[in-house]
């Protein structure tokens, strides 16, 4: 329990002594950090209670701050300021949590196998590689997989695979009409950009005879149906639905090409699955959710065989299920995977990573499988976030004016070693720790910039802004953990013990004020990962690391270490920056970030 909550609790009981006739909510008592220029540490709001118990709030705030100097052992001092009541913690209290918690790294909550939560994120098509706008999606999902794992929570980590489709068909018809039986093999091309050239090639192509078709009186509307090349996708998209053993074939072998082109870059971000699924494996469950629809008379029939949904009444619009061909659209295929889903974990909560421009398609799926009667319709969250662009504007996969993933990472490494090499710092390095270096400062940088931002905004990434050494980046973390490292190296302190080192240690001495912030600051990260977890948002531990470095840095910068008042106040530290260290390493952990141990 951090230390505010045991602040809400003897709050609570100090109310509960002093006003036995009335009845408190503990929900209505907030305790917050008090501010910089008032005395004290933690505030206790009075005003909910002044209309209640009709006390003035300096009355209230003595008989609270009287009962609490009284009854508890934590506070020092009160002081009451305009409805506030702000209270002093002694200094043992704050001895007391570091010299118990210092030289522990375990920041997780009892693990409770029942709390199932699946994150779903990645899901990428494979009719293109990773793109930079992918990025985001992925740290997040795993970022959010972590931190509700720290929470206590069973995760299940998922990756839906879009392998089936028109997008599909897309690059197939444009490899089988103009690859030349090329091969990653063949062409040196890594299998997702291989494929994902094809696709581009489709778009100009299909463009091109657009074009010429409305040159030759054919309406524009009209020559987008039916020119040649997007006739060809959908009649290998109607063979494929149909089963035909050649054009299955032909799609199990570019897909191949592409899965392994994935893992290659899920293995350079650090990413890993606990299941994949692939749409081609449920969108036939879809299908089947489609028919009990009809059954049930939830889903109903046009003329030409499509099948749709009337959400007149919910306030939005019919949606189409079903072609009248037969063949099956996105949500077909989510309908069933969301069965599937909860069939083979049986969830509590199903987490859908996906950008805000679905907020409408997440919307309507839970609402279908609600009308439905699916058990996973409550528990699906949808973690929308906004999407990244580059100071360059918008990215469009089809017009290949995408950033690829693959190439952002090789920049983010290059910036790196660039960095470090201008900055000399390279010296007493082998060749294989540089290059482990310039890895960890490169993906570090990449994935903090992009997790750093509230996942409901959209942002745009500079790629070095986000590297810069003394900016809100990983890279002035990672620096503020390296400088601790040394600190300890020089000591002959190990980065994390694992016992008690210090026995001259006393709370006999009066902490000095950074020391008590930084202290402070350390103590509150419990919370901090709780409110990531409630809120699925990995920027609150990202702020929070930066602010931990930033405090660190200034309390080192005015307090020498090494060259300490007394010994006991070197102990005092040194426990300090320990714990600092373990604290940085564990939420940089939960972003996917390594923390070098000298930079």
């Amino acid at each position: 329990m951090t230390l505010a909550h045991k602040i809400k609790d003897a709050a609570f009981d100090a109310l509960s002594a002093l006003y036995p006739e009335t009845t408190f909510d503990k929900s209505i008592i907030n305790v917050n950090e008090t501010k910089p220029e008032f005395t004290g540490n933690y505030t206790i709001v009075l005003f909910p209670f002044v209309k209640l118990l009709r006390q003035k709030p300096e009355a209230l705030g003595n008989a609270i701050g009287e009962y609490l100097m009284g009854h508890s052992d934590l506070f020092s001092r009160y002081d009451i300021v305009s409805g506030f009541l702000n209270m002093s913690l002694k200094d043992s209290v704050l001895y007391t949590y570091l010299l118990t918690h210092y030289h522990s790294s375990d920041f997780n909550k009892t693990y409770r196998a029942d709390d199932k939560v699946m994150v779903e994120y990645s899901s990428p098509n494979t009719n293109k590689p990773l793109h930079f706008g992918h990025l985001r999606n992925i740290f997040l999902g795993a970022a959010v997989s972590e931190i509700l794992r720290t929470d206590g929570k069973h995760v299940v980590k998922a990756n839906l695979i879009n392998d089936r489709g028109i997008h599909i068909c897309k690059s197939m018809i444009a490899w089988m009409h103009y690859a030349e039986g090329a091969t990653p093999h063949s062409s040196g091309i890594k299998g997702d950009h291989l494929v994902g050239d094809y696709y581009v090639k489709f778009n100009d192509v299909y463009k091109q005879q657009i074009v010429k078709m409305v040159a030759e009186g054919v309406d524009e509307k009209l020559a987008e149906k039916s020119a040649p090349i997007m006739q060809d996708a959908q009649d290998l998209l109607r063979k494929w639905e149909a089963g035909d053993e050649e054009v299955r074939h032909l799609w199990a072998t570019m897909n191949g090409w592409v899965y392994e082109g994935f893992d290659i870059s899920y293995k350079k971000l650090g990413i890993t699955f606990d299941k994949v699924y692939h749409e081609s494996e449920t969108y036939l469950l879809g299908k089947q959710l489609v028919e009990e629809g009809l059954t049930k008379g939830v889903l109903f029939k046009k003329e030409d065989g499509s099948v749709w949904i009337d959400l007149k009444e919910d306030g939005l619009d019919e949606k189409l299920l079903l072609r009248g061909d037969g063949t099956s659209v996105y949500i077909t295929q989510d309908l069933g995977t969301a069965r599937l889903k909860y069939n083979d974990f049986h969830i509590n909560q199903s987490v859908y990573v996906i950008a805000d421009e679905q907020n409408y398609h997440i919307q309507v799926l839970k609402l279908i499988l609600k009308k439905l009667g699916e058990p996973c319709a409550d528990g699906i969250y949808h973690l929308s976030y906004g999407m990244v662009e580059l100071p360059t504007g918008k990215m469009k996969s089809r017009e290949g004016t995408v950033v690829d993933a693959d190439d952002m990472v090789k920049e983010m490494i290059a910036l790196s070693k660039e960095q470090t090499e201008q900055s000399g710092k390279t010296e007493g390095f082998s060749e294989e720790e540089l290059i482990w270096l310039y890895e960890t400062i490169g993906l570090g940088a990449l994935k903090f910039y992009l997790l750093r931002v509230d996942p409901k905004k959209k942002m745009i990434f500079n790629p070095k802004e986000s590297i810069d050494l003394h900016g809100f980046t990983a890279t002035f973390v990672q620096y503020a953990h390296a400088r601790i490292c040394s600190i300890l190296r020089k000591e002959g302190i190990p980065t994390l013990p694992t016992s008690n080192l210090f026995t001259s240690f006393g709370p006999d001495q009066e902490l000095l004020k950074l020391e008590k912030e930084i202290i402070l600051l350390t103590e509150q990260y419990p919370d901090i990962l709780s409110a990531a977890s409630t809120e699925f948002n990995p920027s609150a531990v990202c702020n929070y690391a930066f602010t931990l470095a930033q405090l660190f840095n200034t309390f080192y910068d005015a307090h020498s270490i090494s060259k300490a008042e007394n010994e006991e106040k070197k102990q005092l530290r040194l426990m300090i920056v320990i714990h600092i260290a373990a604290i940085l390493r564990h939420s940089m952990s939960l972003l996917g970030i390594r923390m070098p141990e000298k930079m």
